[in-house]
């Protein structure tokens, strides 16, 4: 075994404070961390004031998306494959593809200061149209795309790369999305991190926590959802749990084998694929129109991210209605299918509530009391953990919504169980879409 010697204190203390070239990286890297930041509360903003426009017009014309929201589908995919290829879908599969690139107009194709400005106004137009999309995913793609652009300004000697950049920006934008520091910091890990050293972590985990911090002071110290009021877990608990994280792994596993298959392989759906791939605009209006159908036959509750629904059962003012997780968990598949930009955490999020909310409603049907805010935790951990195969991400995001320590234990079993039934389903989500993307890009010749 290899001793290692202890480093010189005065050397040491004398190169941090006298090497400009380790301080300009910290400056340059932190600074476009709170621009990362600031770009992830403004997309926060622009969405929640964009749906909040279509809920209005929606309530004052109940008819209205029919033709709305086919409409500004079609012009959305229309804008992003004419004006932004790259900004289509989640966001978090491009920043992974991104990392595999091993030149700077490569990585262009998939991170950019105009695929992040781009991103930002085509979710938020997607939102305004009433889509069943998350603001999450576009928030890695916009807060990397900032992050990325930092290469420019770093010293000739810095050792940060670009995939370091990548890491710290994709895992800042989730950690600024849902107010939750450590949320991003396991998603670096879980999922950005995987094929990147560990060196310059501490400078990387720094850049996660202060754009988290740029989300906290802004948005106040409260997480995406508010606050889950639990009460301590009983056993009798025990079964109702099971249940939901049973269905949970399997809705889960299944709608990532969706998007898997229609996004990325497609054998089974050839057919329509071909059809799809020649007529795209027509394809996302029709896809449009199926989610506004389902909108107004739900009285609007499939619309959007989900949010209003799932803060409505947590506080108890929900009415719960089997339909919702089907027709919510079809309106977020076809959306995604459309083609336009938009991601789907809040909306499993949101699938994944409603079934623990269901599943303690039918329990209250026989007379046994089960606490609804600690089923529909679970169904949220669950759904989100088999969706995209990243049960620690899950947790880490669930559990700081929680308040209290007497479901942590629960949550973690939630997230492991769902996504390793997810794995039996399907092919883990991320990776293949990545592995899609990587479609669009040549590798230059040596």
């Amino acid at each position: 075994m290899r001793k290692r010697s202890h480093p010189h204190i005065y050397s040491a203390v004398r190169y941090e404070l006298r090497s400009t070239t380790v301080w300009r990286t910290r400056l340059v890297v932190l600074s476009f961390a709170a621009l990362a930041g600031f770009a992830v509360v403004g997309l926060a903003w622009l969405a929640e004031l964009a749906l909040a426009w279509f809920f209005a017009m929606q309530q004052r014309w109940g008819w209205f998306a029919l033709g709305w929201t086919p409409l500004c589908t079609g012009l959305i995919v229309w804008a992003t494959r004419r004006w932004a290829v790259g900004a289509a879908g989640s966001g978090i599969p491009q920043v992974m593809a991104a990392q595999e690139v091993d030149d700077e107009q490569g990585r262009s194709l998939f991170v950019s200061l105009r695929l992040s400005v781009a991103k930002v106004l085509l979710t938020a137009w997607g939102l305004l149209a009433g889509l069943s999309l998350g603001r999450e995913g576009p928030s890695v793609q916009v807060a990397a795309g900032i992050m990325h652009a930092a290469r420019r300004w770093l010293p000739r000697r810095s050792r940060i790369t670009a995939q370091h950049l990548l890491v710290a920006g994709g895992a800042a934008g989730i950690a600024a999305a849902f107010n939750t520091p450590l949320g991003g910091i396991m998603f670096a890990l879980e999922e950005l991190g995987r094929h990147s050293d560990s060196k310059h972590h501490a400078l990387s985990m720094a850049a996660i926590v202060l754009a988290g911090l740029i989300g906290v002071s802004v948005y106040g110290n409260a997480s995406y959802f508010g606050v889950i009021h639990v009460q301590h877990w009983r056993w009798d608990a025990v079964a109702p749990a099971l249940v939901v994280t049973l269905v949970a792994g399997v809705l889960g596993g299944i709608f990532s084998r969706l998007l898997v298959v229609s996004l990325a392989a497609g054998a089974p759906l050839g057919r329509v694929l071909q059809w799809r791939a020649a007529h795209p605009v027509a394809f996302a209006a029709l896809c449009g129109l199926a989610v506004a159908v389902i909108g107004v036959v739900t009285q609007g509750a499939t619309f959007g991210s989900g949010y209003a629904y799932t803060k409505a059962a947590l506080d108890g003012a929900g009415q719960s209605h089997w339909l919702y997780v089907p027709l919510k968990f079809v309106s977020t598949w076809l959306t995604a299918w459309s083609g336009v930009p938009g991601g789907i955490f809040a909306p499993s999020l949101a699938i994944g509530g409603a079934v623990g909310h269901d599943v303690a409603h039918y329990w209250a049907v026989y007379g046994v009391y089960v606490d609804a805010p600690t089923l529909i935790a679970l169904g949220m951990v669950g759904f989100l953990a088999a969706a995209t195969q990243a049960p620690l991400t899950a947790f880490i995001i669930v559990m700081e919504m929680v308040d209290g320590h007497a479901l942590v234990l629960s949550l973690m079993a939630c997230a492991m169980v769902a996504s390793g039934i997810s794995r039996l389903i399907s092919a883990p989500l991320y990776p293949s879409l990545a592995d899609a993307q990587l479609l669009r890009w040549t590798p230059s010749k040596p």
